[in-house]
């Protein structure tokens, strides 16, 4: 173990798949979770922009590392509550594999969609922007849902990618998601002092959200630095 709060939050530096192995069952109310797209091999070096800057479009050596979905499915199917949720971020060269290892085990799949309202631009004008990500939803019958209002419980949800102040500048995390995407989800598909878990938590923005809104939190991740920011984040608490 990283770090414990026994009363809020328990965060773990190691691999995902140990940690759930060791998760007991049906104790998870939400899996909330952003774990490597396996895009970093097609996304690499730097883009100029037109008003001279320069993005690196490299993403992170940890995402070269394969993701195989069905890895996860056992226990993930095995630690969840039976009122409880799966959300899951990953990108269209993983979304066939998530379904593939998840649909049959679930009595729901569905897709719900991130939509960056700032997105990076195109360059080259060749393609459309990569304003949009995708969100794997799972749960069976009789689930916590906590419908909020028509207007409100779309597929899709718009709000500007992590900026600062609230981004961290170190240790930086290419892919640190809004507190406010990840709230709206936590709202729906949890209640309060309900646990939520996320093994791939990076920078710790699902335990800050969680805890915002009086859940309980368990994290993981396999990297020093992101455990240490997430540990000074969520220390507030």
């Amino acid at each position: 173990m990283f770090s414990s709060n026994t009363n809020k939050y328990k965060l773990f530096n190691e691999d995902a798949l140990s940690l759930l192995s060791r998760i007991p069952s049906n104790s998870i109310d939400l899996i909330l979770t952003d774990p490597p797209y396996n895009i970093a091999l097609k996304s690499t070096g730097n883009i100029q922009l037109r008003n001279g800057k320069i993005i690196n479009n490299d993403i992170a050596d940890w995402d070269k590392n394969p993701l195989n979905p069905l890895e996860y499915m056992s226990n993930f199917k095995r630690i969840l509550s039976s009122k409880g949720n799966i959300f899951i971020f990953t990108s269209y060269s993983l979304l066939g594999k998530w379904h593939e290892a998840f649909d049959k085990e679930f009595n729901t799949f569905q897709i719900f969609v991130w939509h960056k309202t700032t997105p990076t631009e195109s360059v080259y004008k060749n393609s459309f922007l990569n304003s949009c990500e995708l969100v794997v939803c799972l749960w069976n019958k009789h689930h916590t849902w906590n419908f909020l209002s028509q207007k409100e419980m779309h597929n899709f949800f718009e709000c500007p990618s992590c900026r600062y102040p609230e981004k961290l500048s170190f240790p930086n995390h290419p892919t640190q998601k809004p507190l406010v995407l990840m709230e709206h989800l936590i709202k729906i598909a949890s209640n309060l002092n309900e646990i939520i878990l996320d093994p791939f938590m990076g920078v710790g923005t699902t335990g800050e959200a969680a805890l915002n809104l009086n859940r309980k939190f368990i994290g993981c991740d396999i990297n020093k630095q992101y455990c240490e920011a997430s540990l000074k984040r969520l220390s507030k608490f």
